[in-house]
């Protein structure tokens, strides 16, 4: 049988291809911008006579109606990183939330910690080889459908047919639902002036020929916007996002210094506009991979020059990051943060970073605090940070004792804020005779 025979045959609508979704199975959904908003409509119009159906996902945009109220008998959510569109949800009990690292997901479906009956995702057109592409969330939705029992999917003429170790046969997927419906887009809100300044600080450290990693949120997109005088930057990255083209374009990224996939911007999936997902269609610059090589820390550090730059929520003077939650409420997930600040430490040249402006947006909290908040969670260790940025310069914590990493951080912290953080850090007995002298001018 060729592939279009099997392909025209398998045609569905929505309702038809999850109409074999039983009560008590588990189902992922495509993530990212990828979500298959039509197949979750039609999976939830069936509310009422399912039970105990769990969703698993991570990080999706757009609507997530599995999980409204009422929703609790027939759904239940597993995330694996919380967005906004499920963090009530979380926080009040209707949904669970997964911390893992992003490297391990792949291993909770092929080990069975995760079983999977059906996945529902979103493909390219197939090619003339029968082989769709997973375009924009290779990451975690490939190894995903490769361990589902069933894999249903939405075949949308707008989903950019990426390259690399992101294909799928025809012969392997069970339903075919056709679409042609804009895939979500995430648009960040403009760097503020106090993130264009963290920015350009954290822009200082990044050398010609580094190859670079830049998480999620406002302040890394702002240190790209200082990268225009470098040369023969590397992409080595969970997650593409709007400023690349620009930087490709330009001729600052080019990959040739690259010691792992030399001229390649490899990734695991894009969060993004149209413009950037026509940027990535067919283009060979890029090579897309599941979530288990992108983001392994061994795979990483074979970067030399690896410097990944992540944010966080608060961070303590001993250097311990919380970047999932605010206190006791989960905001986020671990990501591919700890993967990536991890491999860059072990590589040769390696920089991780944190950065993060120094109070919250209303300026009436220091985010430099002199221990967590209850209940928050510690996404790095103290050893992990080599680096932390704000406004106010650099503090490096690599090497440094409790006391010498406190003063550090004392420093780049709001003057508001320094002479109780300094009386803080004079309590602790193991941080010794921390500034005896008074801040420093």
């Amino acid at each position: 049988m060729s592939w279009m025979v099997r392909y025209r045959e398998r045609l569905k609508s929505s309702a038809e291809a999850v109409a074999g979704i039983r009560s008590g199975e588990k189902v992922y959904l495509g993530s990212g911008c990828a979500a298959p908003h039509g197949l979750i409509t039609s999976l939830t119009a069936r509310h009422e006579e399912l039970r105990g159906v769990e969703i698993i996902h991570h990080l999706t945009l757009g609507d997530a109606p599995y999980i409204a109220p009422g929703m609790e008998e027939s759904f239940r959510l597993r995330d694996c990183f919380v967005a906004a569109n499920t963090r009530e949800a979380v926080n009040e009990g209707r949904a669970d939330y997964i911390p893992v690292h992003l490297h391990e997901m792949p291993r909770l479906f092929r080990r069975g910690v995760i079983p999977l009956d059906w996945a529902l995702i979103q493909v390219s057109p197939p090619d003339e080889h029968g082989f769709c592409s997973f375009g924009i969330e290779v990451g975690v939705t490939k190894p995903a459908a490769l361990c589902a029992r069933n894999i249903v999917v939405e075949v949308n003429r707008r989903m950019p047919r990426t390259l690399g170790d992101s294909f799928i046969h025809v012969s392997k997927i069970e339903a075919f639902v056709e679409v042609d419906r804009d895939l979500d887009e995430f648009h960040p809100e403009p760097p503020s002036a106090i993130e264009l300044e963290v920015g350009r600080h954290v822009a200082g450290l990044i050398e010609d020929g580094a190859c670079l990693q830049l998480g999620l949120g406002a302040i890394p997109n702002a240190v790209l916007g200082y990268l225009g005088d470098r040369r023969d930057l590397g992409i080595h990255t969970e997650m593409i996002t709007e400023a690349l083209p620009g930087l490709v374009l330009s001729g600052v990224v080019t990959g040739e210094r690259k010691s792992l996939h030399p001229g390649k911007v490899v990734a695991g999936f894009i969060m993004g506009s149209r413009q950037v997902y026509d940027f990535a269609h067919d283009n060979a610059l890029f090579e897309f991979h599941p979530t288990d090589y992108v983001n392994h820390p061994a795979n990483i550090a074979r970067n030399v020059g690896m410097t990944a730059v992540n944010s966080a929520i608060e961070i303590d003077l001993t250097g311990q990051v919380c970047s999932d939650s605010i206190g006791e409420r989960i905001h986020s997930g671990f990501g591919g943060q700890a993967d990536f600040m991890r491999g860059a430490a072990l590589a040769e040249g390696g920089r991780p970073i944190i950065a993060l402006p120094s109070t919250t947006a209303d300026g009436l909290h220091s985010r430099i605090v002199p221990i967590l908040a209850p209940g928050a969670g510690v996404v790095l260790t103290r050893a992990d940070v080599h680096y932390v940025v704000t406004e106010y310069g650099v503090a490096p914590m690599l090497g440094r004792s409790l006391r010498e990493r406190a003063e550090a951080l004392i420093a780049i912290a709001h003057p508001d804020f320094r002479e109780s953080l300094l009386a803080a850090a004079r309590r602790r007995g193991a941080f010794g005779r921390v500034w005896p002298g008074g801040l420093p001018a």
